[in-house]
């Protein structure tokens, strides 16, 4: 499409940047569609299968490596960023409670798809009105094809970590990332030095130590992948390193330092929902279909469903400390899969192996006692 007449695209990107702000973007940067520096280290990582069973990353490779080609007409595209982390956010409190749920920060409040496409659409029309023509835009927030990370990194959002997600100097990683692919030569922003140096916390933090090499993560042993887009049996050798973390994990975000400046977020929306607020395993467990359901209409839990919630759950509980409740809970569990029964007898043998550690412990104990009150008497 030509440029519309009588445009003057620097002033043009000024007029976008602050329009994005107002919309609640953090920051935006603009990139061209040449993606051919991360060609071959993609194909290298799907090549080793890393991806697991997310075969959606190896579907359309060439519509994720060549952007134009997924919205035909694509000159440049627009990257933002929102930050996502509530007040209150509580970060790892609840991961030395093996009692409680640990819910990865992002999950807590609404699903943020919709949430930014609907202001990238605002943004789009922003464009138009101040073009006076309709041009060629799509938005994308973790919906297509996109390589979203390497483009936001090449926009100058930020540079990508060991742990493969983007930092921002100024922000840390607690935030989304989204695109606007538009159909006009804009004036390009350059990427920013990396700047992780020689730090691994990230690497050396990750429970189930599912980064196997700076910047290479390997996604069958990631907790995130584990929870959230794997459904079947998960391998007895991870379910202990999962704790209570039943949807995501951010230990490598909690661990690296350039998060000690990332900012709260001023999107109600992110806020804590009430039920999701440092809840119980067992009330989560308790939840009904229906109750599930309804508690998470509007969160990005849901798309999980109802018996992959179960089964995280039934992993957390096998690794909370004893409770005579679990034990009760998890044995009348009724109307489940036979993947969710399978994790729901290992964490019961967990639990009564913590039973019998415990009751020999206490007997080991009355011994002593009795002991020391014979050489008294």
């Amino acid at each position: 499409m030509p440029i519309p007449t009588e445009i003057d695209l620097k002033q043009l990107v000024q007029h976008i940047k602050l329009t994005a702000k107002s919309l609640g973007f953090q920051q935006i940067g603009i990139t061209d569609v040449d993606l051919s520096q991360h060609h071959q280290s993609v194909e290298q990582w799907l090549a080793k299968d890393y991806h697991g069973e997310m075969d959606y990353l190896a579907r359309n490779l060439e519509l994720r490596k060549h952007p134009e080609l997924l919205h035909e007409g694509t000159q440049r595209i627009i990257s933002v960023r929102m930050d996502y982390l509530p007040e209150d956010a509580k970060f790892a409190q609840s991961l030395s409670k093996t009692e409680q749920a640990y819910i990865s920060r992002y999950a807590l409040g609404r699903d943020y798809h919709k949430l930014m496409r609907k202001r990238l659409n605002h943004l789009g029309k922003a464009i138009n009105d101040y073009c006076e023509q309709q041009l060629n835009m799509r938005p994308f927030v973790d919906s297509a094809p996109v390589m979203e990370r390497q483009l936001a990194s090449k926009a100058g959002l930020g540079w990508t970590g060991k742990h493969t997600l983007v930092i921002n100097q100024d922000a840390g990683s607690w935030f989304f990332l989204g695109e606007l692919f538009v159909d006009l030569p804009l004036p390009i922003d350059q990427p920013v030095e990396e700047q992780c140096g020689d730090c691994v916390a990230c690497i050396t933090i990750c429970p189930t130590q599912a980064i196997v090499e700076p910047y290479q993560v390997d996604a069958r042993r990631c907790i995130s992948y584990l929870t959230i887009e794997y459904d079947g049996v998960i391998d007895e050798e991870l379910r202990p390193l999962m704790g209570n973390r039943i949807y995501g994990c951010d230990d490598c975000q909690l661990a690296c330092p350039w998060n000690r400046y990332a900012q709260l977020t001023q999107e109600a929306d992110f806020a804590a929902r009430e039920q999701l607020d440092q809840p119980t395993l067992l009330q989560l467990f308790a939840w009904t279909e229906t109750e599930f359901l309804k508690k998470t209409e509007g969160s990005p839990i849901r798309r999980i469903g109802h018996q992959q919630w179960l089964r995280n759950i039934a992993i957390a509980l096998g690794n909370a400390s004893y409770s005579e409740q679990a034990i009760q809970d998890l044995q009348s569990k009724q109307d489940v899969s036979d993947v969710v029964q399978e994790h729901i007898e290992w964490a019961i043998k967990q639990q009564l192996a913590k039973a019998s550690k415990a009751s020999r412990k206490t007997a080991r104990l009355i011994r002593i006692i009795e002991k020391g009150l014979t050489r008294d008497a």
